[in-house]
């Protein structure tokens, strides 16, 4: 389980090295990592950690899903935007593990993906061997 604090309302996070010491720590040579967070209002996806970039899917979230639009949920919350941002992204990432270490792309970084912080966060992560 891995823990961590977020300081924005939206804020991604590389959490790769986090991940990459997790794989580590478990052992497996050949299998797979399963990156999961536990939160309704968070994403995890795999993208290059570049600021354009990170910047661009904040940008690209808001034209899609507008944080001030008249939802339902909001009756409750006041998140909406934040909930159905995290369906758009999804929750969790599956990445191969070969020889020991995570087998990602050259750019490929795992991300985390506040959308109603700051707060806590935990994610998950499972090693399975093949």
């Amino acid at each position: 389980m891995i823990e961590i604090k977020t300081n924005n309302r939206v804020e991604i996070l590389d959490i790769t090295d986090i991940v990459r010491e997790e794989v580590r720590k478990s052992g497996i040579k050949d299998g797979i990592a399963v990156v999961y967070t536990r939160h309704t209002t968070t994403a995890i996806i795999i993208n290059e950690d570049e600021l354009g970039l990170k910047r661009d899917i904040e940008i690209m979230l808001e034209k899609l899903i507008p944080r001030n639009a008249e939802y339902l949920h909001n009756r409750i919350d006041d998140n909406a935007d934040s909930h159905l941002r995290s369906i758009l992204l999804g929750n969790s990432v599956v990445i191969p593990i070969s020889d020991g270490k995570l087998d990602l792309g050259t750019w490929q970084r795992i991300m985390f993906v506040e959308l109603d912080g700051p707060r806590r966060r935990r994610i998950v992560v499972k090693t399975i061997p093949c």
